[in-house]
């Protein structure tokens, strides 16, 4: 009877406790989404936001260490006094879903950018995290009982034994919540590599399917989300294009694009390919097989994770390694490692953006409307082209585009057409106008030292009051601290106010604005982009430009 009465209570307990646990790591789990489920970046994210990822469970777990204690003092005044004893489990339980509840509505209070998703993935996350604690209940609480048949003997004394042992795996399972979710994903790795690799030969027989579809790839550290879009502008005056959207650039981004949007109407695919890790390029590569080839730049870009330059640029080069020997590889010049990297290619190639080269501008006329430059293309006569597109930079993504579209056989019509067509890229150097006479330059997507100096080049060239408002570059590893220095005093010569974001991580971009002898009065520090909203609304006039640089997502905050 007594094992019964014992397995109850711990079933009552375990119940409580695995629900108040599954309400408790939603902001876990949304950390893990923002990482894309990768183990390294989500325990840098645990480690960057502990007061938010660990700090909570710690004081659940020493609440519960509390609760248990007091129970387990009065257990022997209590007896085996059956419904009391159900009494505090019962109360216990409840006290626990409560707290897992305010932990979910809290994190869910605080406003996301990027909003958490129960997407399939996420689903069997879940899933296997409610297996592995229904697993772990039952083994904890064979080892328990065992444990007390050792250690009681009196059947008066049965339960208030059993209460002590009862205290191990709440408290654990509440202040190790952020290694348990880590553990579940690794438990459901097998099932979603399986569930990838079956998707991905899905995506890649629809890809291979159209013998004539034309496949491009497109790579570099950054530039590859606006010279995708584009070329798709420019394409698409010939040909029926399908794109990767936004910055779908990951091997589970394409293939879903791929399985859900691909058909056989489509002439030309063009996939965006992103990296964190060496062999990414590579294996999106196997996935599109591209016959065309795009290396905008190797650049100090997630630095965090390649930890050395070479790696990345022997990463980016994989795509170049997968193309055909009748294929074409563009590269972007650069006076430096893409310019190195397109010497020693021996496969066909055009080189952009040097004089002389396959593709170039002259010309050049840069303003707050746009850009207009004349197109030396081949073999053709130059001609005068124009474009909504803010920034010298895009004239470099432009030309990288034009090198391809002459190669499938656009003429200049077309090229000129699809050039003055091109929209800006939204997060990317996006000109809004408001209605209070205030110019706002969107560029919040995620920034680095090249484009860095681009955007302030941009806003430089703005009439009017100039401010900024910038967290500063991440992702960029042990150099991190000197490149936003250098953002900083680069900054000193384009605006006249800045509002940095994040008390910590913009310290070195105050030190470099203070070398350069900027005014401490313009120098506006705050803990979140709300607050800096607040700040520039009480600051703007009209005539004053306003350029958002880079938005760091939500796992980054520091308010």
């Amino acid at each position: 009877m007594e094992i019964f009465r014992n397995l109850l209570l711990y079933c009552i307990l375990c119940l409580g406790i695995g629900a108040g646990n599954l309400l408790a790591i939603r902001r876990l789990t949304h950390y893990f989404q923002l990482e894309s489920y990768q183990f390294h970046g989500y325990f840098q994210t645990i480690r960057r936001q502990w007061k938010r990822a660990v700090l909570p469970y710690l004081l659940l777990g020493l609440i519960f260490f509390a609760i248990f204690i007091i129970w387990s003092l009065i257990g022997s005044l209590l007896k085996n006094n059956f419904v009391l004893h159900i009494f505090w489990a019962l109360f216990i339980s409840v006290f626990y879903v409560l707290a897992g509840w305010l932990l979910r509505k809290h994190s869910m209070k605080q406003k996301e950018k990027k909003s958490f998703a129960m997407t399939a993935r996420m689903k069997r996350l879940y899933g296997v995290f409610i297996i592995f604690l229904a697993l772990a209940f039952c083994a904890s609480f064979t080892v328990i009982w065992a444990r007390m048949e050792h250690s009681c003997i009196s059947s008066d004394t049965e339960i208030s034994c059993f209460l002590p042992l009862l205290i191990v795996f709440p408290v654990l399972s509440a202040c190790f919540l952020p290694l348990l979710v880590a553990l579940a994903g690794v438990l459901a790795l097998p099932i979603e590599r399986l569930i990838f690799h079956l998707y991905f030969k899905d995506a890649e027989k629809k890809l291979l399917e159209n013998p004539r579809l034309i496949r491009i790839g497109i790579t570099g550290s950054y530039g590859k989300t606006s010279t995708k879009f584009i070329l798709a502008e420019i394409l698409s005056q010939k040909y029926n294009v399908l794109a990767t959207p936004a910055s779908f650039n990951t091997p589970m981004g394409v293939t879903r694009i791929i399985r859900e949007r691909l058909t056989p109407a489509h002439q030309v695919f063009i996939g965006e390919m992103g990296a964190r890790h060496v062999g990414e390029i590579k294996e999106l590569s196997n996935l599109v097989h591209p016959t065309i080839g795009i290396l905008t730049a190797v650049g100090p870009q997630h630095l965090d994770t390649f930890k050395t330059l070479e790696r990345i640029e022997k990463t980016k080069y994989e795509l170049i390694d997968a193309l055909p020997q009748d294929g074409l590889a563009v590269f972007l010049n650069d006076d430096g490692i893409v310019t190195k990297l397109y010497e020693k290619t021996q496969k066909p190639k055009m080189l952009a953006g040097k004089e002389g080269a396959d593709a170039w501008a002259s010309g050049v006329s840069v303003s707050p409307q746009g850009s207009h430059f004349i197109l030396h293309l081949g073999d053709w006569e130059p001609f005068e082209c124009t474009t909504p597109l803010l920034g010298r930079h895009n004239i470099s993504n432009i030309l990288a585009a034009c090198c391809v579209a002459k190669h499938l056989g656009l003429n200049r019509e077309q090229i000129k057409r699809g050039i003055q067509q091109v929209k800006p890229v939204e997060h990317r150097l996006q000109l809004l106008k408001t209605a209070g006479g205030v110019t706002v330059i969107d560029d919040a997507f995620n920034t680095n030292p090249t484009s860095s100096k681009e955007a302030l080049k941009v806003l430089s060239s703005f009439p009017g009051r100039r401010v900024i408002v910038t967290p500063g570059m991440v992702e960029l590893g042990a150099e991190e601290a000197r490149y936003n220095e250098e953002f900083g005093q680069a900054m000193a010569d384009a605006v006249d106010v800045a509002v940095l974001v994040g008390k910590r991580h913009t310290e070195p971009i105050q030190k470099g604005l203070k070398e350069k002898g900027f005014p401490a009065e313009n120098i506006h520090v705050v803990g979140s982009l709300d607050e800096a909203i607040q700040v520039v609304n009480g600051i703007l006039r009209p005539g004053d430009v306003v350029m958002y640089e880079n938005d760091l997502p939500d796992h980054y905050n520091e308010g």
